[in-house]
């Protein structure tokens, strides 16, 4: 599997998380129901803990899931962002998670790991997006092509330049999407 569109995903995100830092003290406040960067910065990383979990799993050969309902977790967000440290230790938790993924989903794992089904429960506002096998790739690449560039346009939005209402297009919160097919997606 290529991970350069993922490793372009995670270093896009991270570029965007350390503007919002060099600007810290002058964003405004998220809108209401939205998370500000550390929120954002955190759910990342327990959606990275979550993948990276269901990666090794399948190859050490065990069985695994793909359950997104922690990442949402308030109180979950709130002790990440307290065990990093800081919005700098976020980063340097994702930039480590990243390569991570990358190495596990590029040279680390075969053609047919990659292809090992995995039951998948994925929510978004309390709404199920995915509940059924899901390719573990698939869930790699939807990473690379929805969940981190969503978030990076979420952490974009909360520049003080881009401040205002958002667009149609951009993510809520929770941040988590499926294909049009139904395939999950990195959330």
């Amino acid at each position: 599997m290529d991970t350069t569109p993922l490793r372009d995903a995670y270093r896009a995100l991270l570029d965007a998380a350390a503007t919002m830092a060099d600007v810290a003290g002058t964003s405004p406040a998220p809108p209401a129901g939205e998370w500000n960067a550390d929120q954002i910065l955190a759910h990342v990383s327990i959606v990275n803990a979550a993948t990276i979990a269901a990666a090794a799993c399948v190859a050490s050969g065990a069985n695994t899931t793909y359950d997104n309902r922690t990442a949402h977790d308030t109180w979950t967000i709130e002790r990440v962002i307290a065990r990093a440290g800081s919005n700098a230790g976020l980063r340097e938790r994702i930039r480590r998670q990243g390569d991570a993924l990358c190495a596990l989903g590029g040279p680390a794992l075969s053609e047919a790991e990659l292809d090992t089904p995995v039951p998948t429960l994925l929510l978004s506002h309390g709404e199920v997006l995915v509940d059924q096998p899901v390719q573990l790739r698939d869930i790699l690449t939807g990473l690379a092509e929805v969940e981190l560039p969503g978030h990076t346009k979420q952490l974009l939005a909360l520049l003080p330049d881009r401040a205002g209402p958002k667009p149609a297009t951009d993510l809520p919160a929770g941040g988590d999407e499926s294909t049009n097919d139904g395939s999950a997606v990195g959330s």
